[in-house]
């Protein structure tokens, strides 16, 4: 079946939410500060997180249509649709779509409905200058949250990305910015989101290496970044030979999601793949693959995802669940109107 953007998230609430920012724009604080917050990161030391940052690298293509996550109505939307199941552990995102959220989440339990985001994991997007096709790309300070707004706003961790080009001199300006974040964030006890990666540059972009041999050299020198490693995790792709990669730390690794493809099954696979690969392999941080999925039902994409992860299951079994979750509850927000 085809999601309905239009029949799961009327206009009518988006048009509340821009009310609410110019009538009261500390009303998302003030829902973050009243959440309720996991007492452990992890409940089973394991993690299905959605990542939901890439428009702020002006990363907005999907398939063949270079602008379709440009649309916030159908993102959000779609974001939503994945946040509502209990098989995802939380969000990360940039502060603009965390406060779309939690002003959602405040209205929702408002009008005595499920207060979404309680118990869920919010992990700040630390930098996203680095825009898509800029001279500047590989130069990517810290331009969003810091560690000050995690603690501030009650936030469970923070994410930032670490692109290694050995011929751009300005990987390293990116390096010494991650080094800051970590230690910064170690101050104030949460948990840091590390996307190490090493990328060539093409003729079409900065291309990341997924070869076993260079994302275990990355992960070696990811892991010593900052003045402590204690509350490090790695995200990182998956790729052949992974039992490499998991060998390199014992650090904690997820899997990032990837490129949408209109079919999340590949991934699936990937998935359980890379949770066989190695014990420190714990879950993943999945976006547009998840989010896209052509024509299924995200709900249902991200059902799998979470069985993968927490229950341990095959592929197989994944998507046979799904069908039970295709269009259901598509009035999960109708409370709101």
């Amino acid at each position: 079946m085809t999601f309905d953007v239009n029949e799961f998230l009327p206009a009518a609430i988006l048009t509340r939410l821009t009310e609410i920012r110019v009538s009261d724009p500390e009303r998302s604080l003030r829902a973050a500060k009243e959440r309720k917050r996991r007492t452990n990161l992890t409940v089973d030391g394991k993690l299905s997180i959605l990542a939901a940052d890439h428009p702020a690298r002006r990363v907005t293509r999907v398939g063949n249509d270079p602008f379709r996550m440009m649309d916030r109505r159908e993102y959000l939307a779609r974001m939503l649709r994945v946040m509502m199941s209990d098989a995802v552990d939380g969000i990360l995102a940039t502060m603009d779509i965390l406060e779309d959220l939690l002003l959602l989440h405040d209205m929702m339990r408002e009008a005595g409905g499920a207060a979404f985001l309680d118990d869920k994991v919010l992990i700040a997007s630390f930098n996203r200058a680095g825009l898509l096709g800029s001279s500047w790309e590989i130069d990517d300070p810290v331009s969003g949250a810091s560690a000050a707004t995690c603690a501030e706003w009650r936030l469970d961790g923070a994410k930032i990305l670490l692109r290694i080009c050995d011929e751009e001199p300005d990987s390293l300006k990116t390096l010494l910015a991650t080094v800051r974040a970590i230690t910064e964030l170690n101050a104030v006890g949460l948990p840091m989101f590390l996307e190490s990666l090493p990328v060539t540059k093409t003729e079409n972009g900065y291309a990341i290496i997924k070869k076993a041999e260079d994302l275990a050299r990355i992960v070696g020198a990811a892991a010593a970044l900052g003045d402590s490693a204690r509350y490090l995790w790695l995200k990182l792709p998956y790729c052949e030979n992974y039992e490499m990669v998991a060998r390199a730390t014992t650090l904690p690794i997820i899997l990032l999601g990837g490129e949408p493809v209109g079919d999340a099954t590949p991934f699936l696979h990937e998935l359980a793949a890379g949770l066989a690969a190695g014990a420190n392999v714990r879950g993943a941080l999945v976006g547009r693959n998840i989010l896209y999925p052509g024509d299924d039902d995200p709900l249902a994409v991200i059902e799998s995802v979470g069985g993968i992860i927490h229950q341990g299951w095959n592929v197989e079994r994944a998507l046979d669940a799904q069908s039970a979750h295709r269009g259901r509850d598509m009035d999960w927000l109708s409370r709101l109107v």
